[in-house]
This record gives C-alpha cells, sequence and structure tokens, in this order.
C-alpha cells in the first residue's frame, strides 16, 4: 500500500519554522507501508525557516503580507503529480497547514483561529480521488490495552473468534442491555472473547441480534454500547448481504455508505441518548474513509478481490422480492441485508471509527437462496475475509 505522508510529520525539519512535528503513530504505520514523503512548501521552493503563511480568500500570504501564492500551487502540483505517479491512494497531512489541512484551517489572521477549509496540497490530492486525512484520524484510530478493536461478526463469520488469543470471555447475558432471553441464529455465537489477535487488543462479538427477531434497535446496538464503555475507538461489522447485479457481484466487499430501510432508529429508542452529545448525529462519513482505504489496500496488496459500494438494511426475515431488488439497484445500493445499519448508527453517535466488511453471498432476489447456502459461501470465503481483517489490523 503507497501512502503519501507529510515530511514534518515523519521528523523532517521542514516547517516554517525550521522544526518538525513528528508524531509516533504515524511514524510507525510508516514502517509498514509504502511511503511517499512530500513537502509542498518545500518542492514550492520556499526557504526554510520562513515567516508562517495561512489562506486569505484565494490567496496564500506570509504573516508580513508577501503572496506566495505561486509557490504553493507550484509545490502542490509537484507533490501531487509524484502522488499519482506512485498510486498514491491514502495521504497523512498535517493538520491546520495552508498546504495540508484537510478539515480546518487557519483563518488567515495570523491570531491562531481556525475555520473549515482545506490547504492547497490537500484539495489537489482530493480532487484527484485520494483519500485525505490528518495525523489526528491515525492517532484516534490506534489500538492499545485501553482502546482494543471491536468486532462485531455476522452469519457464518464467527470463525475468526478462533484466532483471538483470550484474556477474558464475556456472556452475551452479562451485557447491559442484551436480551437475557436472546437465542443466537444458526451461524452466531454469545459470548464474547477479549484479547489479541496477532498482538493487536481486540474484543470480538462472534454474533448478533437482530430486529426481525423481536428485538428493539436499542437492544440490537447493547453490543456497540458495550464495545464503547470497554473503550473501543474503532469497530468493524462484518456481515453477509446478497449482492444487487448490475452494481455488485458475490463476494466480499467494502462498506461506503448505508441507507437504514429497517423503519427503526436506535437514537429513537435508547433510554442512554442523554449521554449522547446530540441526537442529530453527523452520518456523512458513518464509515471512515480511513478505515476504508486501508482495507482498500490491504486487499490490494494481498491480492484479494474486494468490491465497494452501498449497504441498504432491511428489516427481514424474508429474503428480496426481483421488485425490491431493482428498486434497490436504482437507489445505488451495492449490498443489501438484515443487520448492521442500526449498529453503525449508535456508533457514530459514540464517536467510534467503522469499518464495514460483508460477505455478499448470493445475488440478491436469486430463488435459490437459503440461510444454509450463505453459511457455505462464508465458509468458501473465510480464509480470505480472515487475512483481510488481519491485514488491517496490522496497519492501525
Amino acid at each position: 500500500m503507497r501512502v503519501a505522508v507529510s515530511r514534518c510529520l515523519l521528523g523532517e525539519p521542514v516547517r516554517y519554522d525550521g522544526g518538525s512535528k513528528p508524531v509516533a503513530e504515524v511514524v510507525e504505520l510508516a514502517t509498514r507501508v509504502d511511503v511517499t514523503p512530500g513537502c509542498p512548501e518545500r518542492s514550492g521552493e520556499l526557504p526554510t525557516p520562513r515567516l508562517p503563511a495561512e489562506i486569505a480568500g484565494r490567496r496564500v500570504l506570509l504573516s508580513d503580507g508577501t503572496d506566495v501564492t505561486r509557490q504553493f500551487c507550484l509545490g502542490s502540483d509537484r507533490c501531487a503529480a509524484g502522488c499519482l505517479r506512485s498510486r498514491v491512494s491514502l495521504a497523512v497531512l498535517k493538520a491546520k497547514s495552508p498546504s495540508c489541512g484537510s478539515d480546518v484551517i487557519y483563518d488567515g489572521t495570523h491570531t491562531g483561529r481556525v475555520v473549515a477549509g482545506q490547504g492547497v496540497f490537500a484539495a489537489r490530492l482530493r480532487k484527484e480521488g485520494v483519500c485525505v486525512v490528518t495525523e489526528d484520524v491515525v492517532r484516534d484510530c490506534k489500538p492499545s490495552v485501553e482502546h482494543p478493536v471491536a468486532i462485531v461478526l455476522g452469519t457464518g463469520l464467527g470463525h475468526l473468534g478462533s484466532l483471538v488469543r483470550p484474556v477474558r470471555r464475556i456472556e452475551y447475558q452479562d451485557i447491559d442491555g442484551f436480551p437475557l432471553d436472546a437465542r443466537p441464529v444458526e451461524g452466531h455465537r454469545f459470548e464474547a472473547t477479549v484479547g489479541t489477535i496477532d498482538d493487536v487488543p481486540v474484543v470480538v462479538y462472534p454474533g448478533r441480534i437482530h430486529l426481525y427477531q423481536g428485538y428493539s434497535a436499542a437492544q440490537v446496538t447493547s453490543l456497540v454500547r458495550h464495545a464503547h464503555q470497554l473503550g473501543c475507538r474503532d469497530v468493524v461489522f462484518a456481515c453477509a448481504t446478497g449482492a444487487v447485479s448490475g452494481n455488485a457481484m458475490p463476494g466480499l466487499g467494502i462498506l461506503t455508505d448505508q441507507i437504514n430501510l429497517t423503519g427503526h432508529n436506535p437514537l429513537a429508542e435508547w433510554d442512554g441518548l442523554r449521554d449522547v452529545e446530540t441526537p442529530f448525529v453527523d452520518m456523512s462519513d458513518a464509515y471512515s474513509p480511513y478505515l476504508r482505504s486501508l482495507a482498500r489496500g490491504v486487499a490490494d496488496d494481498l491480492g484479494i478481490q474486494v468490491q465497494e459500494g452501498v449497504y441498504a438494511g432491511t428489516l427481514g426475515p424474508n429474503f428480496e422480492t426481483p421488485a425490491e431488488v431493482a428498486a434497490l439497484r436504482t437507489l445505488g445500493v451495492s449490498y443489501v441485508g438484515m443487520s448492521t445499519v442500526c449498529e453503525v448508527v449508535m456508533a457514530n453517535a459514540l464517536g467510534m471509527n467503522v469499518l464495514g466488511l460483508t460477505l455478499a453471498a448470493n445475488e440478491a432476489g436469486h430463488g435459490s437462496t437459503s440461510h444454509q447456502s450463505v453459511l457455505e459461501a462464508a465458509q468458501a470465503h473465510a480464509d480470505e475475509f480472515e487475512r483481510l481483517v488481519r491485514g488491517v489490523l496490522r496497519l492501525l
């Protein structure tokens, strides 16, 4: 996987003040991927040290008013060309910088205030379809004993739990909000395992309950709240789905967005909603672009064929009719299933970073689909699914 990284984040003294801003998590990531380092300001032939620059309107100005827009654009073009030549798919760039800032930047007054916006280089890369994040995203996604990765597994995918080197096990019946009378459907187990996979701290939930079993959205999302209480900041949701023909084919997929067609929302039911900062949760990046980019990079490196697409969650338990599949295709849906959407809403409400992986076990609306055929497809893809998840964990 090829990743562009700001040189200052790697410890190189290229900043305007002659210093650097090394970030341990970024430096560690750089040891596990192929790196294309860059500093657009140095590539634009600006000296080090130099006066600080900020974007003011459409211009980039030094603190003494000198216009350096040309140098910033030149350096960004040169760095972007290098990234495109090396097929960079992810860029980790310095936050707030007039070159590299990707969410907020300094407001142009040189007073330390920030506004929503992006730097010249970050905007250039995004225009080319590169996922751009700051060092804060890499730091926030880094697992630790205090912040393990939660992995919630769907139908037939629970075998991943056997990879965990266990520290302790937790019966689902001991999880607050999980229904005591719940019984797993075939392909699910109700015992979480806390431990490590390849030395990465994890909490694996090898099964879930569903709305179609008569449980509420609050109960369905109890595992997510439990993971959050355990300190998990990253959560991987894995689910079995049907592929919507014309938009996706059966096989492994990465979820990019979702449509909730269940008619339920956990934020409208959960008693603990008062503990969420706001019920009006931003879902514009429901599935973390950073984690999606890592998953795509791992798949490419390992030669695992994956697709990407929008997931639609339905109530179930019946499979889709041909007319429903045609409607979903029109809506731009690639995958359809009976779980996950409510859990993703809850995870976003709790500020967690979400990666959605799916096994499209069949073609949606195909008459030969059965629960048993889904289990068989999951078994057939077990090795690839395992390698994909382990590869993502290795990069976190």
